[in-house]
């Protein structure tokens, strides 16, 4: 295998699927976020306060609630146990707040029960963070030097780690919007004729996860190839 080799540049074609849809991901969840988030929820209640109110509910008074600066940046921390939701989404009560905050509760929750997918997301986290920055590193080091396929190998199996973060991360995701509307809808937090907006919000943005899942998986598949190839 050589830089110049065919199967290096068509196998990038490989790539094609996941970049369109990650692009459209991201427009969609900002465009949705943006809509949503000019429409003011009949409950009247911020982000933060339905965060409170749904964790006490569930028993969990002790998980604190956080306010920090940037755009979308909400997500729950379970090593710390604390809900920590961007400034936009603690203050407003926006049909796109309430479903933010509702999203990341869901984790919360989700971890306070143990929910198996979370763990199994949470015990792949240091191999997955080493595997995606120095996987593709190591894989194209060995393309480097061609004589060596341990390197190439080494690299696929360290982003294979990567791969299957990802892979999990979209049950993990996709029950936590679920919960989220169970509870926007069983507390009140939105009526009926609300529900379908905080729903596409919520489903906006598990389409992000969806664009990380499919790109990880396309460019491990690349990986194989030009390996096999080389």
């Amino acid at each position: 295998m050589y830089w110049g080799d065919p199967i290096f540049f068509t196998s990038m074609l490989l790539l094609v699927p996941g970049i369109i849809l990650s692009l459209y991901a991201q427009f969609k969840v900002k465009s949705t976020y943006k809509e949503y988030s000019k429409k003011q929820a009949v409950s009247g209640v911020t982000g933060a306060q339905a965060s409170r109110r749904l964790l006490d509910q569930a028993g969990l008074s002790d998980v604190a609630i956080e306010e920090i600066p940037g755009n979308l940046t909400d997500h729950y921390d379970p090593r710390e146990r604390v809900l920590r939701l961007s400034q936009g989404v603690a203050r407003s009560n926006s049909l796109a707040a309430l479903g933010v905050a509702a999203h990341e509760t869901g984790h919360a929750i989700q971890d306070a029960k143990g929910y198996v997918p979370m763990k199994i997301r949470a015990a792949v986290v240091p191999a997955a963070s080493f595997g995606s920055s120095m996987g593709p590193m190591i894989f194209f080091a060995g393309i480097i030097f061609s004589t060596s396929h341990t390197l190439m190998n080494i690299g696929i199996v360290l982003f294979t780690a990567a791969v299957i973060f990802q892979i999990v991360t979209l049950p993990v995701e996709f029950d936590a919007s679920s919960r989220a509307m169970q509870l926007l809808q069983s507390n009140g937090l939105v009526v009926q004729s609300e529900a379908q907006g905080a729903r596409k919000v919520l489903t906006a943005a598990a389409m992000t996860y969806v664009a990380a899942a499919l790109m990880s998986i396309l460019s491990l598949v690349r990986m194989v190839l030009i390996s096999r190839e080389s």
